[in-house]
């Protein structure tokens, strides 16, 4: 397994009506990848101002995007993403974060 950390944070816009759906696929979709070897965390957020929008930070032992993409994208995967145009009210906004420092209470 890798060494490099890869951290995804991820900004999704959900259709008012579609969130219970979305929130379900989402959560299905973590399971699914939280069993997978380069994982290491996810976390989901709402916004407190506006409720139809929801982060996700990711964290990955992959050296870079490119294999993160090779080798995450498996069939509920797929499927996940096949649901996303009719789930958001637009495209994601991911974003790749570089980690400069880190404070953490013991």
């Amino acid at each position: 397994m890798s060494t490099e950390t890869l951290v995804f944070y991820v900004k999704l816009y959900v259709r008012p009506d579609r969130v219970e759906e979305w929130k379900a696929a989402v959560r299905t979709v973590i399971d699914e990848m939280s069993e997978e070897k380069a994982f290491i965390s996810c976390s989901l957020h709402q916004d407190a101002e506006d409720k139809n929008l929801f982060t996700l930070y990711e964290q990955w032992a992959e050296p870079s995007v490119e294999a993160f993409l090779k080798n995450q994208m498996k069939p509920y995967r797929i499927a996940y993403e096949q649901q996303l145009d009719t789930l958001l009210q637009r495209p994601r906004e991911p974003q790749v974060l570089k980690l400069l420092d880190q404070w953490s209470r013991a």
